[in-house]
């Protein structure tokens, strides 16, 4: 007796896909059929997205600013609305910058800024071994170095003072708040890269402790946050004794807080 063939058409596909909740069911498809190496690989991968993981996860890589970021398990997934960060901190990078990927996850943030730019000197750093192994793939390619460890602790100390752009898109989310978050991130996603601690700000606490040390002069620390949060997110960085403005992208759902040392050219 054989065993009937699974419908492995576009059509079939897409239904799977709608019938478990995805709502861009048609994309996705598209997605998962040209990333399929066969038909075993594509009913694996059509099962795995339907029953919840991350697209992103599924076919191995993310798109971030026209860029094909390499993803892998659990590690964290670039959001569009942080495509605004890396606009602005492309805005504001001299020639030749030094750029600095903090909490880099996968890293996709530090190669979208030196695709953006010209002749940038590049390293990333994070404290999850998956990640920093995702984004040695990601980064290595586009000429940068990425170092595993807490924070600032494993960059070479030949950088203080030298940073002209520190990207730290460190987590935000508040502890009691990770159990809200959509599933795909909940359950998929390293906890360390959205748990912000008690108010979400624990770990840019941190951050802006000790960024001016590691700023250029003229250097410039960018992060991302939530539109609730911008208040505090902005009193955590005066506090330090940096000066910050927020930028917004209503299109993108965005909110960034650029900060600066106090005692860059032009500060008042």
């Amino acid at each position: 007796m054989s065993i009937p063939s699974l419908d492995h058409s576009t059509s079939a596909i897409v239904s799977r896909l709608r019938k478990a909740g995805c709502v861009f069911a048609e994309d996705e498809a598209e997605m998962i059929m040209s990333a399929a190496g066969d038909a075993a690989a594509l009913e694996e991968m059509v099962e795995r997205r339907a029953v919840g993981l991350p697209l992103e996860h599924v076919v191995g890589y993310a798109e971030f600013r026209g860029l094909r970021i390499e993803v892998d398990a659990e590690v964290f997934v670039p959001r569009r609305r942080t495509e605004a960060l890396v606009r602005e901190a492309a805005l504001l990078a001299p020639a030749r910058a030094v750029v600095v990927d903090l909490c880099c996850g996968s890293g996709a943030l530090g190669v979208a800024l030196a695709a953006a730019l010209e002749d940038v000197e590049l390293h990333a750093a994070d404290v999850d071994p998956a990640a920093v192994r995702c984004a040695r793939r990601n980064v290595t390619p586009a000429g940068g170095t990425v170092y595993e460890g807490d924070l600032f602790a494993p960059l070479p100390a030949g950088l203080k003072g030298r940073v002209d752009v520190l990207l730290s898109n460190v987590p935000y989310v508040p502890t009691v708040e990770i159990e809200l978050l959509p599933a795909e991130a909940r359950d998929h996603e390293a906890r360390v890269a959205l748990d912000g601690g008690v108010d979400g700000l624990e770990i840019l606490r941190r951050v802006v402790a000790e960024a001016a040390e590691w700023l250029a002069p003229s250097g410039v620390l960018l992060f991302e946050t939530s539109e609730r949060q911008a208040d505090e997110a902005v009193a955590a960085v005066t506090g330090a004794g940096l000066r910050a403005r927020v930028a917004t992208d209503d299109e993108l759902d965005a909110t960034v807080i650029i900060a600066t040392r106090s005692d860059a050219p032009g500060a008042s």
